[in-house]
């Protein structure tokens, strides 16, 4: 933690390192191509979302495989022909498999919390189209004021800009707002699905080591005899201890406002089939709504838009 205070430090040291390296070129693909055609403003915070996408589905991933590995284990276990290792390494998968479901819930919270994000990314586009136009009505009137210093049509513009600079004024200070109310939001979210795996894991991996315990790994000489396998019942109340230490967990945090999600006892809901196609169908509609989102935006604040026209000069000297 204490080798840099700050990501972007590295930067300039990474491209004067990359200009030696040969560069790779990115495959074409359509989400590159929506990737390209987003707003300037919402395209870097674009770029961020789909990254967590990215990562949502890595720990989904490592979820479904932490339960085959669970399977795996107690079916190995099982063809061993010994009770001792058969019952614990069932006992141990059991705890596997629920830290994969961790995961797996995890990554359900972490899609809720880049679900927060959108909104700063919608509405960042909806602020575009009021930046583009101020600079569009800004660039018109210093090209007519060096062609035709004298046009009436200076006067028209000017009172255009005026508009435009109240529109936009409102269209900022929206953003501003909910730029950071959703970034405290989206990462006390993340920060809480942090805590509650890490806690959970450790609850876990605490009973998962009791249960190692169990195995009796003595040095047997030839001939001589295992003792019979007598720890079955100490190895359910291990799993009895685990199952309350969850729920206990899930009882405090509760009361206490921290959990993000009940994650111990729900059916995680978020795959990543369906998470990718409501982020097509989202894409979509804001790439076909953005002027009327707009529109939305400019006219939400007719009291704000009220005031900024009579705190600005009709014309410009």
């Amino acid at each position: 933690m204490n080798r840099s205070i700050s990501i972007r430090s590295g930067k300039s040291g990474k491209s004067s390192n990359n200009q030696s390296s040969p560069t790779h070129r990115k495959g074409f693909s359509f989400a590159s191509l929506r990737g390209s055609i987003q707003p300037e403003l919402s395209r870097r915070l674009y770029r961020l979302i789909k990254s967590t996408n990215n990562l949502i589905s890595a720990h989904e991933a490592a979820g479904k495989e932490r339960e085959t590995i669970a399977r795996e284990l107690s079916e190995w276990g099982e063809q061993t022909q010994d009770e001792e290792v058969s019952d614990i390494s069932d006992k141990i998968g059991v705890i596997l498999s629920e830290l994969g479901a961790q995961e797996e819930s995890y990554a359900h919270n972490l899609d809720d919390a880049r679900g927060i994000l959108k909104t700063i990314r919608n509405t960042e586009k909806s602020v575009q189209p009021s930046r583009d136009n101020k600079g569009k009505i800004t660039d018109e009137i210093q090209k007519l004021k060096l062609k035709e210093p004298q046009s009436t049509k200076l006067v028209i513009l000017e009172q255009e800009l005026v508009r435009a600079e109240a529109e936009n004024l409102v269209a900022e200070a929206q953003l501003t707002n909910i730029t950071r109310e959703k970034l405290k939001e989206a990462y006390e979210a993340e920060f809480a699905a942090v805590i509650e795996r890490a806690e959970k894991q450790i609850i876990l991996a605490k009973h998962g080591q009791r249960l190692v315990d169990l195995i009796d790994d003595s040095p047997m000489t030839p001939g001589d005899l295992r003792r019979a396998y007598q720890e079955g019942n100490a190895a359910r109340q291990v799993l009895n201890d685990a199952e309350d230490d969850l729920k206990s967990w899930e009882r405090n945090n509760t009361a206490r406002d921290v959990t993000p999600t009940q994650a111990g006892d729900e059916t995680v809901g978020a795959t990543r089939s369906s998470r990718v196609s409501r982020d097509a169908g989202e894409e979509a509609a804001m790439s076909g709504g953005i002027g009327e989102t707009a529109d939305k935006t400019a006219g939400a604040g007719n009291e704000e838009y009220a005031s900024a026209i009579s705190g600005l000069s009709p014309t410009r000297q």
